[in-house]
């Protein structure tokens, strides 16, 4: 089995965000290395599963349920199984987030 993913290997021309999905690799966790402009995140949403966002570098707006938080570098947010959640880069920097999925596979129910 293969242990190693070479960024030569995926399409990285047409996002800046890689997607992996370890359950393919024998894994029981996926997740999204996010590296996007201001104003940019996805939509509300959610997971039959937790997910953790590590903030790298940049600031977001979370939104968990019915609370917001404004997040930075070194911040870590969880939002519990079949919760909604978002995240949108408040720049001026791009925004560069972990989102660490539980599962082997993402599985995602858009909000909006």
């Amino acid at each position: 089995m293969t242990h190693i993913l070479r960024a030569a290997d995926r399409n990285l021309t047409t996002s800046r965000t890689i997607k992996f999905e370890g359950g393919a690799y024998g894994t029981p966790i996926s997740f999204f290395a996010v590296d996007n402009e201001t104003g940019q995140g996805p939509g509300l949403h959610t997971h039959p599963y937790a997910e953790t966002w590590v903030v790298r570098r940049g600031r977001a707006e979370v939104v968990i349920g019915d609370e917001r938080f404004e997040v930075g570098p070194g911040d870590i947010a969880v939002a519990p199984a079949n919760t909604p959640h978002k995240f949108t880069n408040l720049g001026p920097d791009r925004l560069d987030i972990v989102c660490i999925h539980a599962a082997g596979a993402i599985e995602q129910a858009d909000l909006e």
